[in-house]
């Protein structure tokens, strides 16, 4: 189990992308809006970043099968499993929400490493 507190964002993200990668499903201790932990075990098949700047990670939930949001910046713990996804992804032309969400572009060559994913993300985000 990897505490957040105790690496970066970036490298808390690195882990993250690379799960995504692997398709990895992850388990998490998570700070609601609210203030009450909960803990899931997530599937990511996105990360989108809001207008405010918040990383966030979409993801299936394991338990109730449906896409639930997690902004990077709540997550206290995190695990990443060597099993595989099991959880069936929504359609791709499926509606998201809009609502304070941004769209950042950020191409790169499908074999570069993910922390340089990750700095492309942020330099991308300073722009």
């Amino acid at each position: 189990m990897r505490h957040t507190a105790h690496e970066t964002s970036t490298q808390t993200l690195t882990r993250l992308i690379k799960a995504l990668d692997n398709q990895h499903p992850i388990t998490i201790t998570y700070t609601k809006a609210d203030g009450t932990e909960t803990i899931r075990t997530i599937e990511i098949f996105d990360i989108t970043v809001t207008t405010a700047g918040d990383i966030v990670l979409r993801a299936m939930d394991r338990t109730s099968g449906e896409a639930r949001s997690f902004r990077l910046d709540r997550i206290q713990t995190y695990t990443v499993h060597r099993t595989a996804y099991v959880v069936p992804r929504p359609a791709a032309d499926e509606p998201r929400p809009a609502r304070g969400l941004a769209t950042i572009t950020v191409l790169y060559p499908v074999d570069l490493p993910a922390l340089a994913r990750v700095q492309l993300l942020a330099d991308a985000l300073a722009a």
